[in-house]
């Protein structure tokens, strides 16, 4: 067992750093001269290698990405080329709002999805099975952006239940915080869960035609204990799998529907780094949302251990 986890932070260690060099190498290579960007193309010459010089732009590229490294490692990640100041402060408080977002979005989604996958599994033959199964399936081809345009015309637009854009830090003012989070994650976390729902409903199938599970219900458990007792357990293996790659798309979803909502989150953050091509700060988040993804995925394989005893001692 922990053999097998210290191999897995292996795997993400090695992840990451073959991650950063490919952001860094990405971002060096494309065209332009970012303390060019930073003083205007009406910079004299003189200026723009003094600009250089202090943002370290003059040195080999191995020694800037060794201070970039650094600076991540050390939670400095420098200082903006358009601003001028620290980009630390700015991506963390982007960063907690891109959270609460994300997370209220991705409990929606499981609190939606495992219910109703589970139910079109077991009543696959009745007409509720095929009711949800044609709505989930409606819910695979809406894009989260569309489905918060539609929300704001419904509810902020229409009905006047909730506002439309806007965020309200949630120490400041608890009630608003909650009202303006509301439709954001929804448009997120629905359109998530119509997508899990789909996984959970096959992964339910399979489990329903095992023979361990025939085997309990010949002993007089009903259907639904049957799967609640022997069933659950197995289907979700492959549940957790689809969790943590949904949970990947729910943070690039959010850089989209963060716009829509007009919601000072990371993905505005990087929208916005990269139409005025402060380049550093884009390498940044952008590295920040490698990270993530890859921490699910650790964290999905170390899920696979407790679920699964097999894993632990299989070679």
């Amino acid at each position: 067992m922990v053999l097998r986890v210290l191999q897995r932070v292996g795997i993400l260690l090695g992840s990451l750093a073959v991650s950063s060099i490919i952001v860094f190498a990405f971002m060096a290579v494309l065209p332009g001269d970012p303390a060019r960007v930073a003083l205007g193309i009406n910079a004299s010459e003189q200026a723009v290698t003094e600009l250089r010089e202090q943002f370290g732009l003059d040195r080999p590229l191995v020694v800037q990405y060794v201070d970039w490294m650094y600076g991540l490692v050390s939670f400095d990640p420098g200082i903006s080329y358009i601003s001028r100041a620290p980009i630390g402060p700015q991506v963390a408080d982007r960063l907690q709002v891109t959270l609460w977002l994300v997370g209220t979005a991705m409990v929606i989604a499981i609190l939606l999805a495992i219910p109703a996958g589970a139910i079109m599994a077991v009543r696959h033959r009745q007409l509720s099975g095929l009711v949800l199964s044609a709505v989930s399936q409606l819910g695979v081809a809406v894009p989260a952006f569309l489905a918060g345009i539609l929300l704001i015309t419904v509810f902020a637009v229409g009905l006047g239940w909730l506002p439309a854009n806007g965020w309200t830090p949630p120490v400041q003012d608890p009630v608003m915080f909650v009202k303006q989070l509301v439709l954001p994650a929804l448009s997120l976390g629905v359109v998530q869960a119509a997508v899990i729902t789909r996984y959970v409903r096959s992964a339910v199938l399979d489990v329903l035609r095992e023979d361990y599970l025939r085997t309990a219900r010949a002993k007089g458990l009903r259907p639904t204990q049957a799967l609640l007792r022997h069933g659950l357990r197995n289907a979700a293996v492959p549940v957790v799998t689809v969790l943590g790659l949904q949970l990947a798309t729910l943070l690039v979803g959010a850089v989209v529907v963060e716009r829509v909502f007009v919601i000072p989150g990371l993905g505005s953050l990087l929208l916005d780094s990269v139409s005025n091509r402060d380049l550093i700060m884009v390498q940044d988040v952008v590295m920040i949302l490698v990270v993530a993804v890859l921490f699910v995925n650790f964290l999905v394989d170390l899920l696979y251990l407790v679920i699964d005893p097999r894993l632990r001692t299989s070679n």
